[in-house]
């Protein structure tokens, strides 16, 4: 983890594309992105099938549910749309001078990777239920492999996102421990206030101009007419 705020360098460094390349965000949100356009893919071009009685009505391959084709279609392109836009992020991220624009980013990135994580379980759980109740799969002539597919990387997009999110997790607290936006100096509150000047002048008062000391004029004395 880079040493800086929220597991970034401090602002104004260079950026390092084959480093970039080589952290696990980067390798985890490029899988889940091609995960998700796998499942979404699969299920758009074989996931639809014509009934054999009623060629020009189409069903779901999945029990002739359309809900788990839906599904499977929004998660998977939503999934794909959120890690090119946290993909981008990452690389802009070093860039950010302000802790507070910082935190919200690895904080979205936090909930969109826990969110996704539970989705894909219950896609992955829905997926699979509706195909293994499936009853006239000897009907359809295309789209079980791409049926299968599509369960298959919905279970291997639980694994990429699981990861993400405890990444974005330990970004956060590590975040939270370096830069406390509420953290004040304890001797602040303790130390005396400053004292006024000791030479300062406390009044208005001033002496008049042109006044003349007896004692300083060496016993002179004006000429009385």
């Amino acid at each position: 983890m880079e040493s800086g705020a929220y597991g970034a360098a401090k602002a104004g460094g260079s950026f390092n594309l084959e480093q970039f390349l080589k952290r696990p965000e980067t390798i985890l949100r490029i899988l889940s992105a091609i995960f998700g356009l796998i499942v979404f893919a699969c299920i758009l071009t074989d996931g639809y099938s014509s009934h054999p009685e009623e060629k020009d009505k189409l069903f779901c391959i999945f029990n002739n549910n359309d809900d788990a084709c839906h599904y499977g279609v929004g998660i998977g392109v939503l999934a794909f749309l959120g890690s090119l836009v946290f993909l981008g992020l990452d690389a802009y991220f070093p860039t950010l001078s302000n802790i507070n624009t910082r935190k919200y980013i690895v904080f979205s990135d936090l909930g969109f990777a826990g969110l996704w994580s539970f989705l894909w379980f219950v896609g992955f759980c829905f997926l699979a239920n509706q195909w293994a109740v499936t009853t006239d799969t000897k009907d359809i002539w295309t789209g079980q492999d791409n049926a299968r597919a599509a369960i298959a990387f919905s279970f291997f997009s639980i694994l990429s996102w699981i990861p993400l999110a405890a990444l974005a997790y330990k970004r956060y607290r590590l975040g939270v421990d370096d830069f406390n936006p509420n953290y004040t100096d304890p001797n602040l509150d303790t130390a005396a206030p400053y004292s006024s000047y000791p030479d300062a002048v406390t009044d208005n008062y001033q002496r008049p101009p042109f006044t003349q000391n007896s004692e300083t004029d060496d016993g002179y004395k004006p000429p009385t007419y």
